[in-house]
């Protein structure tokens, strides 16, 4: 990548000529992916069944998860595709996404849009490459990836008839002031086209949050240990409220325990109401883009705004 981001735009045509799955040579992507989804299509329906469970509860009730900012990295240019790594180095973390309708007797919202997006190892957003992230980190265009600077790490899934949808991604690296997370919003009554989403309302917009003891495990390992600074955690960061899974925090399952560096699988039910509308913009939430050249500076863009309908509940 050459660094240069003169128009930090795409259009739909050359949004069509991105690839997802994208993997690069060497690194941690390529052999954590196979040892990360080896298991994959004997473990489908256990691990489905499983996260139902797990979410739903043995009472039998679901939560409605609280919502927050959209924050000052959204671009309207997601892909619907699986893998969003498009070759960005780091850990594999596979996401799996169970929608559910809070209003229905946590029924599975089967077609809702589920889009996620976040920061590379580095710290830096794709379409926002110029933004410091804060401590000390190699210049993005450093990466060396096949990385579309405007696409990666950014994508959208359609949920099954069992509402979950899956993502290949990487554990996401930090910036300053913020906590590790994972931006998302949950569509619904749009349809794929184009290979991307369009139509519909966002009923959801929220963000995923990892447990310390991860994050900081993750960060001492390449090419996370080249971004060195104050990392925070989730009791001082402005948007995690302390909720535990009504609030986005993951459940992660190391692929191999003694190995981290083999990748993560998370999981999570994001309990929405469907007639709903939390676009996560605007005076209550929205962030602005940041300064080019500056270190983020979310606050007061990215406090927490939870959905005053929202439950409270620990993980």
């Amino acid at each position: 990548m050459t660094g240069n981001h003169k128009d930090t735009s795409i259009s739909r045509r050359r949004a069509l000529a991105v690839t997802g799955g994208t993997v690069a040579a060497g690194g941690l992507v390529v052999a954590g992916y196979q040892s990360a989804f080896a298991d994959e299509a004997t473990s489908t329906a256990t691990a489905d069944a499983t996260a139902s469970a797990t979410a739903s509860g043995s009472s039998g009730t679901c939560v409605l998860m609280s919502s927050v900012t959209e924050g000052p990295y959204y671009l309207d240019n997601a892909l619907v595709r699986k893998d969003i790594t498009e070759g960005k180095s780091g850990v594999p973390l596979t996401l799996r996404i169970t929608v559910q309708d809070t209003t229905e007797s946590c029924a599975p919202v089967a077609g809702a849009a589920v889009e996620i997006w976040h920061c590379d190892a580095w710290g830096y957003y794709s379409g926002y490459t110029t933004a410091n992230p804060g401590g000390s980190a190699p210049a993005e265009s450093e990466d060396g990836s096949t990385a579309d600077d405007n696409t990666y790490l950014r994508g959208y899934q359609i949920a099954n008839a069992n509402g979950v949808v899956k993502f290949e991604t990487i554990f996401p690296g930090w910036y300053t002031p913020r906590t590790c997370h994972i931006h998302v919003k949950v569509h619904t009554g749009g349809e794929k086209e184009d290979g991307t989403y369009e139509g519909g309302k966002v009923n959801y917009t929220g963000q995923f949050f990892f447990p310390d003891d991860a994050a900081e495990g993750i960060f001492a390992l390449e090419p996370y240990s080249k971004h060195s600074g104050s990392y925070t955690t989730l009791d001082n960061d402005m948007v995690y409220d302390g909720g535990g899974s009504a609030s986005g925090l993951l459940t992660l399952k190391p692929v191999h325990k003694k190995d981290v560096s083999k990748g993560y699988k998370g999981f999570i039910t994001l309990g929405i109401d469907p007639d709903a509308e939390n676009t996560g913009a605007g005076s209550g939430g929205g962030g602005g883009t940041p300064p080019s050249g500056e270190p983020p500076t979310d606050a007061p863009a990215e406090s927490a705004t939870a959905s005053s309908s929202a439950s409270s509940a620990s993980s």
